[in-house]
């Protein structure tokens, strides 16, 4: 062995040496609950202290009135306790809505196509029938049509993010 190298030094015990399990029974073996706390003894010799001047006026009655003024609303209004008030609570009648947007003619035929191909094709293989090809080539069509033509005329409308915001540019 070479003589001129340092042996290694071990790392420190994050602990000191310490047993923790010992610590923590000598702990729970001296523990006793607090004595209640007594009160202080009295200066055999009291300092008189200096005489209070007298209230003005006599100390509120705790009563129910004391209590009343406790718990006043915040609000100036007084509630609605008039039978009239009460009558007309539930009785709110929205305006009409507004009348549905129209959808132009192409625009229906392509969610048809969209919605009714996978579901005729569905529906025919939990029903086991059997339909012939060019019929199953004609609902793979409609819906990629369907889907191209409505992804073709979508608009951007002024509420899709900020304002000039084309979205990532890559």
């Amino acid at each position: 062995m070479n003589s001129d190298r340092p042996e290694p030094v071990p790392p420190e015990d994050p602990d000191h040496r310490l047993d923790i399990d010992a610590a923590f029974a000598e702990i729970v073996a001296h523990w006793e609950p607090s004595p209640p706390e007594e009160e202080p003894e009295t200066d055999p010799d009291p300092v008189e202290p200096a005489a209070e001047e007298p209230p003005s006026s006599p100390p509120a009655a705790r009563g129910d009135e004391t209590l009343r003024d406790l718990f006043r609303p915040a609000w100036q209004e007084e509630p609605l306790t008039s039978p009239a008030s009460w009558d007309d609570e539930g009785h709110f009648v929205p305006p009409p809505p507004p009348p549905l947007p129209t959808v132009e003619p192409r625009r229906k035929l392509a969610w048809g196509a969209l919605v009714a191909g996978p579901l005729v094709a569905l529906l025919s293989f939990v029903l086991g029938m059997r339909v012939p090809d060019w019929f199953t080539v004609g609902l793979v069509l409609g819906f990629v049509g369907g889907f191209v033509y409505l992804v073709a005329t979508m608009k951007a409308s002024e509420d899709d993010g900020w304002p000039g915001d084309d979205g990532a540019v890559l």
